[in-house]
Parts: C-alpha cells; structure tokens; sequence
C-alpha cells in the first residue's frame, strides 16, 4: 500500500481488495516483456488529467541514467496494441528520454477493472486535483451503480465528504477549469457555491482571482450578496481592519483548503487556538473524517 493509503479510509481496500497489490511484481511468476512505446496507449479511465511537466523531465533524466525499475502494468487491447493498466507517467517519462521500448507485465482486466485500478493507484497517492478526485468519486459511482452513502461505506469516508466533492461538479465549466488548473481552491469553489444567484458564480471568480481574494474574504462577499435586498444601505460601519502576521493568515489559508471551511488562528504571547468552522452535524462529520477522529473506536 501506499504511504498516503491511510488517508481514503480503512475501506479502501474493501472496494479495491482484487487490486490493492497489483503493481507488486514476482519476476518468478509473471513474465517482464520489453513493448514498443508505440503500441501502448494510456487507461481510458484514468482521472487524472494534468501531469506534473518538472517530475516528468526529472524520471526522464532517471530513466536516461538507469532505466525503468518497476514495469508497468498492461492489456492487450481490443483494437490494437497495448492500454496502460497502471504506470503511465514511467510511460510518458520514457517518451522523453527517446526511449523505445519499456519494460512491461501483461495481465488480464475488463473494463471494470481498469476503471477501479486507474482510480485507486491515483487516490492512494494522492495524484488528483480536487475536481478529478470529484469525478473519478463520478465515475465510481456510475460505472460501479454505487450510491453516494454506498461509496462513501466503500472509501471510509462520510456521505457529506463524498458529496462535498461531487458539488463541485455543478460549477459552471469556466470555473472548473480554475480549479482544475488550481488558480482557485476547493475551499474557494465551495464557497462560490454558496452564492444563491448562480449567475454571480463566474463573475465573483473572476474577481477571486484579480483581487487575490481568501476564502475568509469571499466568505464575507458572498453572505453581502445573498443578503443584499437591492435596498440602499442606511448605515455604514467602519471597522478598524486587524493585520496578522503573514504565517499565521499563510497557516489559515492552508487550512481552508484542507478543511473546505472556515478556520481562525488566535494568537497572542506565544500562545493561541484555532478555530474550525461547521455548518451541520454532517459537515462536523466530514471535518472529523479528514481529521481521522472516530467516536466509535
């Protein structure tokens, strides 16, 4: 299992049991064949769909020196050639080295296969950007004719978590394009949810953006406009603004991405607290999720 395994659940393997090893190779039991980059082509259920360009230039340059340690794993496809089981960035590595061929196991998969194990080896490492995690939790749950609650038991996660993720795919395409190319954070897309007119939703992203807001800030934007009645205003408030030390609001931020939610760090003589906002029993059950705190242990 991977290091970052532990973070999807003690479930995980219950969904992926036939899988979780697949990568693990016993040269005495299964043949290692060189193939022809040119006949491989990736899964076509893989979630993720950006890759690193400076980890893949550094594996190249591995790859240059020493070759490819670990093979990766492959089918025959129906068509032509090989698809890519699991392995695809040693793949695309080697591509850049001007390698030729690549060292590879031939294993036998359907199609629910290769969509479990494209999910698996990408989640347990924790490879996906907030909307490929929401549509890989998709794809799951369609190709598997899963509920939410029944994924969610599967993962070890809560049923909120699951659907939190999946909220995210409701968002306009312009703005799932900035969360996929991570110019917004999950935090911020939640947030834009929050907006009650969903015509506001582009226009408030954009000036996230430009403005270089925090979710705090947005936060605060985004209650002004659901509350906003069209009445003018009869009272101004002037509120003295304030500044935190850069690592304490840099602490905050980082914790909002994590969270999805509100989070406030007091500090004063050395000494301090943080606060973690919820806004239901559910949503207290996903904080507590991502904090790996069970009640029933």
């Amino acid at each position: 299992m991977s290091k970052n395994s532990k973070g999807l659940g003690r479930g995980i393997d219950a969904l992926f049991q036939d899988f979780s090893n697949f990568e693990e190779v016993d040269v005495q039991k299964e043949q290692i064949v060189e193939i022809k980059l040119s006949e491989l082509r990736p899964n076509p259920y893989q979630p993720r769909k950006t890759f690193d360009e400076a980890g893949l230039k550094e594996l190249a340059s591995s790859i240059e020196q020493s070759g490819v340690f670990q093979p990766i794993i492959v089918r025959k496809s129906d068509v032509k050639g090989y698809e890519i089981i699991a392995g695809e960035r040693r793949f695309r590595a080697s591509k850049i080295a001007n390698k030729e061929t690549i060292p590879a196991i031939i294993r036998e998969f359907d199609e629910a296969a290769m969509m479990q194990i494209a999910v698996l080896e990408n989640l347990q490492r924790e490879d996906l950007n907030a909307l490929e995690e929401a549509e890989a939790y998709d794809m799951l749950m369609t190709n598997l004719d899963l509920t939410q609650s029944e994924l969610a038991e599967k993962l070890g996660k809560s049923r909120p978590y699951i659907a939190n993720y999946l909220r995210l795919l409701s968002l306009p395409e312009s703005v799932k394009a900035l969360l996929q190319e991570e110019k917004i954070s999950m935090g911020i897309a939640r947030t834009l949810l929050g907006l009650k007119d969903e015509n506001q939703i582009v226009p408030v992203a954009k000036k996230v953006i430009a403005e270089h807001l925090t979710v705090r800030q947005l936060e605060k934007l985004v209650n002004d406009l659901n509350n906003d009645d069209g009445k003018p205003k009869t009272k101004t408030v002037i509120t003295r603004k304030v500044v935190k030390p850069y690592y304490i609001s840099e602490s905050e931020e980082r914790l909002m991405d994590k969270f999805g939610t509100s989070v406030n760090i007091q500090e004063k003589g050395g000494k301090g607290k943080i606060e973690i906002e919820y806004l239901s029993k559910d949503d207290l059950t996903r904080i507590l999720d991502i904090l790996e705190i069970s009640f029933d242990e």
